[in-house]
């Protein structure tokens, strides 16, 4: 069994974070130790680690709450699971799809600067009118 201290270390949460998660219903079955302090065991160190992920997919509280009552319902759920993720994994790739835009913007804005600073190009700005091209 872990303390909270100990499974904050394992899932990289903080203090503050894995007690709120506890207060809200998001780690079922918390054991208490015989000083009435929250423990932990391996199932729970791993469902903590998928809540971490799930946060990081964009997972709301409400979303996450609703994902863990599917787990709990059982087997039967792993369909409206799928979807939930699969709605998750789609938003994620059109996410990256505008950080793969933005990433073009900078190396082209990079290399225009350095265009400039070479003199290989003139400068303009589109922001400037009398540097407007």
């Amino acid at each position: 069994m872990y303390s909270m201290k100990e499974a904050c270390a394992l899932t990289n949460m903080t203090y503050e974070n894995l007690k709120f998660y506890c207060n809200e219903g998001l780690v079922p079955n918390v054991k208490r130790d015989s000083r009435n302090y929250r423990v932990f065991d391996e199932h729970d160190i791993k469902w903590i680690q998928s809540l971490n992920c799930l946060k990081s997919c964009g997972m709301s509280l409400a979303e996450m709450k609703t994902y863990l009552a599917l787990c709990l319902a059982g087997e039967g759920t792993i369909p409206e699971r799928k979807v939930i993720l699969a709605e998750k994994k789609e938003a994620l790739l059109q996410s990256i799809v505008e950080l793969q835009k933005a990433v073009a913007f900078i190396d082209w804005k990079q290399g225009f600067y350095d265009d400039v600073l070479s003199g290989k190009t003139e400068y303009y700005s589109n922001l400037v009118p009398e540097l407007m091209k």
